[in-house]
């Protein structure tokens, strides 16, 4: 504690006694100081109520101040000087044992044991004890006049600040002098954090002093949430360890996802989440999965998914991506924007949660988890009493059975066997009791709650068997009914929906499973959705050679807005305006996007999908700006405009190339080759280097394993495995036709489609030819594709009729595990416009062109298909004509028209004119103007950016090459 003091104090005693300023600013005068200290006891005061500040202080009166000033413990029972009247009765005595004991204080003569407690104190003895009571360092070094035995000392109190070099180190110290001495020491000690806020998300501390000060800090790592942490800083030299608790109520991160079945998923957040958001299900992802409810836990802090029933299982003992974007926390201070792993995992069976009865007529069954349909909806599973039901059976998806049979008032026992859940468990044979009670009253409302106009949620008291028919305000308002255990819920049309004021809804012959009937019904005040849609997520993938960018909204998107292509700008890693692949000048896709499809084929309002044109887009780093989208709430949301960042990558499913062994006599050993279009992942859940995601198919029936005991697995190259296999351990391996993959993905976790490749010796597999992607790209280029890596290409392999003149291999690369090869004719127009032209190659054994491996190109013939722009044909007597208000452009080609007025850039003697509409026949296009021309004027054509929108293209889509004409009109 005094180590502590000796830095704090140098600069404060040092005011304190020759400014007579307090270090505080709660007393700034000598007497205020001796009153607040006289307050703490530290100083008594004269009996007649003076301080005494100009009156000399005794060594006893020094003792007593040490003492409570530094909170040293009082000492009795003991006697350590022999001056006359220094006994157990002295009131000095435990002060002076004290500081004797602490080694601050000593006698005045140490032989005889005088501490001379009514002696003075010099301003050298002054400095002496409080230098050593503050653990100040005393200096070799030292230029003062006090005596010898004190210069030391004295040094240390001048250097820090504790008494002036030119004072009288042999005078008298006054009280005046030790009340401003003790004050500045108790105000350091005193210096403590009366308290502190936390804000910017955790980063900064600011803690109120005792003094009034307020120190900020700044820390290196947020606090995290809800638990406390020490925090060390520094104010005025002194260093403080406080404990900080970062309180926060509202979600800060996402702690996990878990799944201990394959239909449930619960994504656990370490805070509260907004109810609305967090009950989207379009703000939760997984791949394939089509989630039919997300339920908010009381506390606010879960979140349980439900897998639609039709949907299949939750991805089975694997790593999985559950993506979460649009979720808010309570406070809407931060949108969670992340993918979380988890792994389904079933090991429990599932168990009878509980049995109600309802009335004499029917019983409730209650399960843990989950459960098919088949089996908890089969009567035969159920007896009640030991005997067989006499009855039926009604499943409510996902764990709740209604049993209607009669049964008399009274305990009974019901016996569940053979239902199972979604991993094929069993439920274990168990005996549940119930009692059974006459139930004579009709459901009656607990809840209402509605959604925009058109959906109303009633809570009955009971679970609800029917209803009849429902309405609001007049029966020709009628809505669905839909019916989960004891909710109703109802769905209004566009024109029946609920009026902005006070409803009422009516349900017509409302029953419950004792057959108890009633009319019920309920006024409501409509809450209008005023939540506006945001972008959750944009994800790609490339289908038929071309990108898709899925826009996922995290609510359904109006029919009047998700097709206008202005709602959509695509922009680079740059920041700057994509352009090209069906993405205009200003980065709005060209082909007006479509509303998304889940699996089975059913458009999901939710997601709008923009396609590219042409190709697909490169890989990259992107931004797709939204805007001007609105939802389907009864009055329209409109998005805020949002900039949705995404990563661009090779996507689509893993692919098996080609499959083929080696037969290594020497070593008595297969080697069978697995070739991929990308590379593969060397780890995780994807490892291709795990032996049992291969089979070997002898017969269409029969998949059969490589022995994990005699086969190792390898990369031969980046995107393709070698398994190395005993012949002694696959005898039937030379009769395979098929092999199959399961479960390999590529580097960037895109799983294999369980797919089977054609299996057989490496002399009978062949590089094949992709008989899509074989194109005429000018007149002097055409572009084949090859599935499979080819390191030799020879021109001599490859023959082209419908075509005259040489050719030349101009370039040879590899994409996406495909090789990809450029043909150029010697004559640039060889090729013509919408050809007839066949690439064809010799016959094996003749051919020469070989991958890695030795694997020749197999043998083909397939036509050349048209990839040439038509091209505005400058060249023959009236190209451009004008004349009125048309004018007509020949092209080298047949041509077609996509009017947009965009396109085409018209100057008639300088004055830009508008087009109102463009034709296309055989290989004219016809353009109409909005103003007619005169004989003589100069008209100037142009068209712009149509390799990006597509506007005029030849009968197979090629886009014509952008122009610019100019003709004097007719």
């Amino acid at each position: 504690m005094k180590k502590i003091l000796s830095v704090a104090l140098s600069t404060a005693m040092a005011f304190s006694m020759f400014a007579s300023v307090a270090f505080g600013d709660t007393a700034v005068t000598p007497q205020q100081q001796f009153d607040a200290l006289k307050a703490k006891g530290i100083f008594n005061g004269y009996p007649d109520g003076t301080a005494g500040l100009d009156k000399e202080m005794t060594r006893a009166e020094f003792a007593k101040v040490i003492t409570k000033l530094l909170g040293l413990k009082e000492i009795t029972g003991t006697l350590s000087y022999n001056d006359k009247n220094y006994t157990a009765k002295n009131w000095a005595v435990p002060y002076i044992e004290a500081v004797t004991a602490a080694g601050i204080m000593e006698g005045k003569n140490v032989e005889k044991k005088i501490f001379d407690f009514n002696g003075k104190v010099t301003v050298a003895e002054m400095a002496t004890i409080l230098t050593r009571a503050l653990d100040l360092e005393i200096p070799t070094e030292t230029n003062n006049n006090a005596a010898a035995w004190a210069k030391g000392y004295v040094q240390a109190a001048i250097n820090a600040g504790l008494i002036d070099a030119n004072a009288n180190f042999s005078g008298n110290a006054s009280r005046e002098l030790l009340v401003g001495a003790a004050y500045s020491i108790d105000q350091a000690q005193s210096i403590k954090v009366e308290s502190y806020t936390v804000s910017e998300a955790g980063k900064v501390v600011e803690f109120k002093i005792s003094d009034g000060e307020t120190v900020k800090v700044t820390l290196d790592k947020a606090l995290e949430a809800n638990k406390e942490t020490e925090v060390k800083f520094t104010y005025k030299d002194k260093t403080f360890t406080e404990k900080v608790t970062y309180v926060v109520t509202a979600a800060t991160k996402i702690e996990g996802a878990t799944a201990t079945n394959y239909k449930e998923l619960v994504v656990k957040f370490d805070g509260e989440v907004d109810s609305t958001t967090a009950e989207n299900t379009a703000n939760y992802t997984v791949s394939g999965r089509t989630f039919e409810s997300a339920k908010l836990s009381a506390d606010k802090k879960t979140v349980t998914l439900l897998v639609d029933e039709n949907a299949g299982n939750l991805p089975q003992q694997r790593d999985t991506n559950l993506v979460v974007k649009g979720v808010k926390n309570a406070t809407a201070t931060k949108t969670f924007d992340e993918t979380v792993k988890f792994t389904a995992v079933d090991t429990q069976l599932p168990e009878v949660k509980s049995v109600q009865g309802l009335g004499t007529k029917a019983l409730r069954v209650e399960f843990s988890e989950p459960v098919t349909s088949a089996t908890a909806g089969n009567l035969a599973n159920y007896k009640v009493n030991g005997k067989v039901i006499s009855g039926f059976v009604k499943y409510t998806y996902p764990n709740i059975a209604f049993i209607t049979t009669d049964l008399p008032v009274g305990e009974h026992t019901l016996t569940v066997s053979g239902v199972k859940d979604f991993a094929g468990f069993s439920a274990s044979t168990v005996e549940s009791k119930f009692t059974i009670a006459e139930d004579k009253a009709a459901p009656e409302i607990t809840k209402v709650t509605t959604s925009d106009l058109r959906k109303v949620v009633v809570t009955f008291n009971e679970p609800v068997k029917s209803v009849s028919s429902a309405y609001q305000t007049s029966s020709n308002k009628s809505a669905t009914v839909s019916i989960k255990d004891n909710e109703v819920t109802l769905n209004f049309s566009e024109a029946n929906r609920l009026g902005l004021g006070e409803s009422t809804v009516y349900l017509q012959g409302v029953t419950d499973y004792s057959n108890n009937t009633a009319d019920r019904s309920s006024t409501v005040t409509p809450e209008l959705d005023t939540v506006r849609p945001t972008v959750s997520a944009v994800t790609s993938k490339t289908v038929d050679g071309k990108t898709e960018l899925t826009v996922e909204f995290s609510e359904k998107i109006s029919t009047a807005d998700y097709n206008k292509t202005e709602n959509y700008v695509l922009k680079d890693s740059a920041g700057k305006i994509y352009t090209g692949k069906g993405f205009t000048t200003k980065g709005n896709p060209s082909v007006a996007p479509q509303y998304g499809k889940d699996k089975d084929g059913k458009i999901v309002e939710s997601k709008v999908v923009l396609t590219s044109v042409g190709g697909t887009l490169p890989a990259g780093n992107y931004t797709l700006e939204v805007s001007g989208v609105r939802d389907q709430a009864a009055v329209g949301n409109t998005i805020i405009p949002q900039s949705v960042p995404f990563v661009l990558t090779q996507a689509g499913a893993l692919e098996a190339n080609a499959a083929w062994y080696n037969d290594d006599v020497a070593n008595n050993e297969y080697q069978v080759y697995v070739q991929f279009n990308r590379s593969v992942a060397t780890s995780g859940n994807g490892n291709a280097l795990d032996v049992n995601k291969y089979d070997y198919v002898v017969t269409s029936a029969t998949y059969k394993p490589f022995p994990t005991s005699s086969t190792t697995v390898q990369l031969y190259n980046a995107n393709t495995v070698l398994l190395t296999v005993s012949k002694d351990d696959v005898k039937d391996l030379t009769s395979a036709t098929q092999l199959r993959v399961v479960n390999v993905a590529d580097t960037n976790g895109n799983y294999v489609n369980g797919n089977t490749v054609s299996f057989g010796t490496q002399q009978a597999s062949n590089v094949e030819v992709v008989t899509d992607s074989v194109y005429a790209k000018d007149q002097n280029k055409v572009e084949v594709k090859f599935k499979g890596e080819l390191t030799f290409v020879n021109k001599s392999d490859f023959t082209f009729t419908g075509v005259t003149g040489d050719f030349n291999i101009t370039n040879q690369s590899v994409v996406d595990g495909n090789t990809v090869v450029e043909f150029t004719f010697v004559n640039d127009k060889a090729i013509p416009y919408s050809p007839s032209v066949t690439l064809a190659t010799k016959a094996q054994p003749d051919i020469t062109s070989t991958d890695a491996v030795g694997r020749k190109l197999k043998a083909f013939s397939t036509p050349v298909l048209d990839g040439i722009k038509p091209v505005f044909d400058k060249d023959v007597t009236g190209a451009i004509t004008a004349s009125g208000t048309q004018v007509t452009l020949k092209f080298t080609e047949n041509v077609k028209s996509n009017f947009t007025p965009a396109a085409y850039v018209v100057n008639v003697d300088g004055t830009k004119v508008n087009v109102t509409n463009a034709t296309a026949a055989t290989n004219v296009l016809t353009l109409t103007l909005d103003k007619a021309v005169t004989a003589g004027q100069l008209v100037e054509v142009e068209l712009v950016n149509n390799s990006t929108g597509s506007f005029v293209t030849d009968a197979a889509n090629n886009a014509a090459e952008n122009f610019y004409a100019s003709v004097k009109a007719n």
